[in-house]
């Protein structure tokens, strides 16, 4: 099979997608850009037959539930000790909320940087660190271009090696907003492909 740029992929005839296909609102930028999200961890998960990492979504939901728990603590102490005596309090965790959607606010934009999807390649003899494949996506508001990069990054030197590819969506999605997965599919095992290619040359 060909991917989109012409270049050949091979095609694996034991894995195939059985679902449903997936059909959204095409002038939903937000729909369409989790629509080839999802796709592309699909590919990487059920193709390569890669582990879903989730340290880095529990870093941000341990971030999101710090800064409910310091709201619900004032609204508890502000019960029974009714204001103004529950003043100190209360401004502390409202400074403290406030930080910690800062912190939030850095840590997705500069620790996350868009990765959808952190996946572990185990090493089949167990002996070894783990390989690990970083998704990141982009797709701008009112934009057609969806942007793509993969990661790899070596589990025992460290090394990282990356690709990306930047594609208008309407290559991907019909006129009635159905995601077609036989066109998007040989993108990421091309990406895949393109990387481990390099790795096995060094």
């Amino acid at each position: 099979m060909k991917s989109q740029n012409g270049e050949e992929v091979e095609k694996d005839p034991k894995w195939k997608i059985d679902e449903k296909p997936v059909k959204i609102d095409k002038w939903d930028s937000a729909a369409v850009k989790n629509a080839l999200d999802d796709a592309a961890k699909k590919v990487m998960k059920e193709k390569f037959g890669y582990v879903e990492s989730h340290k880095l979504m529990d870093m941000r939901l341990l971030i999101c539930t710090v800064a409910v728990g310091f709201s619900l603590f004032a609204l508890i102490w502000d019960f029974l000790r009714p204001f103004p005596e529950s003043r100190p309090v209360l401004i502390m965790c409202v400074l403290s909320y406030f930080v910690l959607m800062g912190v939030l606010t850095v840590y997705t934009t500069y620790v996350e940087k868009g990765i959808f999807l952190v996946a572990l390649q185990k090493d089949e003899a167990g002996i070894d660190p783990d390989n690990k494949w970083e998704l990141a996506s982009m797709l701008k508001k009112y934009d057609d271009m969806y942007h793509l990069s993969m990661t790899f990054i070596d589990g025992k030197t460290g090394i990282k090696r990356t690709k990306e590819f930047s594609k208008c969506v309407s290559s991907y999605f019909d006129e009635k907003g159905t995601l077609c997965f036989d066109l998007f599919e040989p993108e990421i095992r091309l990406l895949q492909n393109k990387i481990s290619a390099e790795d096995k040359k060094n």
